[in-house]
Order: structure tokens, then C-alpha cells, then sequence
């Protein structure tokens, strides 16, 4: 089984065009915001469109919610799809999806602006944005059992072939989300700040917590997630790369869990070791 990905910032356009790189890629099995996709049945999963928070969206979409991966990834196996085409917003929420579902590694990564003109992903974030529109490669019939949104319209996908010679792939579905409705979420920093300092704050080991940066990765004026970094004061006595690894993860899944929000990097620095003597008073922010 081979697994290729459709990268875009969110809104771009790419499950409008997800049939299409899905045929000219060979792909007979489609990962799109939650839901295994095959000859256009939804197979196995929920679709984040379901969801009814900005938040339990992303969370749906990475697969991070109690059973979803497991769901999938027994799907997967039955079908035994030829080649998955994973959809995602960054490669590292396509290498995610792949891990969390134990797929292969992903060995072609497609980005929409390969595929898509500028006007082309201008209009699509028009929908997305001020419309509340989003696009599901499947049937509208397919949606009515999961979908608690708003089903707009179908769409027929064509594909050409060539210049006198068009070829059906299949339908896709309008859909205004749930979520749409509610308008904007902002999680300010202070969460992060929160979620970092209580959890590093249950760490026996670390003796002082100088300080906790939390930074925005942008890229096209897009938040593409966050990377995180702590300076501490450990204590003598414990393998610390075992303990800063464990905790790196911990940091990782808590903030990605709570807040929906991807974190590319965890990094720790050690600035001292505290060896026995009186206890230091444990500094938080």
C-alpha cells in the first residue's frame, strides 16, 4: 500500500480537488478531515464537519478522539486500498495522520498551489470564509446518515482527459459545518501557557520553571501551529533524556488535545542540575 498527500492551507480547495489528484495519482482510497473514502462510500470514520466546535473539528481531523484511529485503521485493513491519498494542511498534520493510523510512509506530497491558480484558491477561501462552505468528496446520499450540518448542493467532478474527451470521477457535496454558524474562535496564549505550567508543574524532577515561550509558525500569513520551549532546573538523580522525552509528549498531546491546535516542537533546555542541599523553591510563572 503506497500513501500520497494534498497539502493547503485550510479553505484552499483541496477536497474540491481531491478527485481529481486521486485519479491522476492512482489512488482508490481517499483520508479527507476524519473519513476513509472508497469508490465513493464513506467507509469508516465521522467527518470534522460534524463536529459542533472549531476545536472537536481539528481534534476529529487528526484523528485524536477516543476509538476514531482505531476505527480507521481497521477499516484500512479490510479494504486493502492500492495507494491512500491523505488531505491535511501541512505536512506535518499529513505525517500525523499517517503514524496515527499506522499507513506507510507518505512518499509524494502534492500542494495546491501545484495545482491551483491563485483566482482559483482566492474564490475558494471566499466560500470557505465569508459563505461558511465547505466541500466533501463524497454523494450528498452518503452524507444524509452522518452529517448534522446543512447539505447545500452536489457537485459533478470532471476530469479531462484530454482536450476533446471528458471522464466523470464522481459527486461531491456542499455543506455548511455546524461550527460555521458560531463565528470565529481565538485561544489566547495564556492558555498554552496554563496547560504547560500545570503539567510541568506535576513533574517532581524539574526543581525551577524559568520560563515558557509559545510561538506561532506562519507561513503565508497562516498560523500553521506552534512550537513550544521551556527552560528548566532539573533535579539530580534521574535519566534525564528519558524523563524530557516523556515530557515533550506529554506537552504535545495535552496541547493538541485541549486546544485542536498542532504543535511542531516541544524543545526543553536544561540550565542547571540541582544536587541535593536544601530544596529550591519551585518558581512558576
Amino acid at each position: 500500500m503506497d500513501v500520497i498527500a494534498l497539502v493547503g492551507p485550510s479553505g484552499t480547495g483541496k477536497s474540491h480537488r481531491a478527485l481529481q489528484v486521486a485519479r491522476e495519482h492512482d489512488a482508490d482510497a481517499i483520508i479527507d478531515d476524519g473519513i476513509l473514502i472508497k469508490d465513493g462510500h464513506i467507509i469508516a470514520g465521522e467527518s470534522a464537519k460534524t463536529e459542533k466546535s472549531r476545536i472537536m473539528a481539528v481534534r476529529r481531523a487528526i484523528f485524536v478522539l477516543p476509538g476514531h484511529a482505531e476505527e480507521v485503521r481497521a477499516a484500512i485493513k479490510k479494504i486493502q486500498p492500492h495507494r491512500i491519498l491523505v488531505i491535511g494542511t501541512s505536512e506535518n498534520m499529513v505525517h500525523k495522520i499517517a503514524k496515527t493510523l499506522c499507513l506507510p510512509s507518505i512518499q509524494l506530497i502534492v500542494r495546491i498551489e501545484d495545482i491551483a491558480s491563485n483566482s482559483d484558491i482566492a474564490k475558494a477561501q471566499f466560500h470557505r470564509l465569508r459563505e461558511g462552505k465547505h466541500i466533501i468528496p463524497v454523494p450528498t446520499i452518503e452524507l444524509k446518515p452522518h452529517f448534522s450540518g446543512y447539505l447545500i448542493n452536489p457537485l459533478q467532478s470532471i476530469f479531462k482527459k484530454s482536450n476533446i474527451r471528458r471522464r466523470k470521477l464522481g459527486e461531491k457535496s456542499i455543506v455548511r459545518p455546524v461550527f460555521s454558524y458560531y463565528g470565529k474562535l481565538i485561544i489566547d496564549d495564556k492558555v498554552i501557557y496554563r496547560i504547560v505550567e500545570r503539567l510541568l508543574k506535576a513533574r517532581e524532577f524539574i526543581k525551577i520553571l524559568k520560563s515558557i515561550t509559545v510561538q506561532h509558525l506562519f507561513k503565508n500569513d497562516e498560523d500553521r501551529g506552534l512550537k513550544i520551549s521551556c527552560e528548566v532546573v532539573l533535579g539530580y538523580g534521574s535519566h534525564i533524556p528519558t524523563l524530557v522525552r516523556q515530557t515533550q509528549s506529554n506537552i504535545r498531546e495535552a496541547v493538541e488535545f485541549t486546544t485542536g491546535i498542532i504543535v511542531h516542537a516541544v524543545d526543553i533546555s536544561i540550565r542547571a542540575l540541582y544536587v541535593g542541599g536544601v530544596e529550591p523553591k519551585r518558581k512558576l510563572l
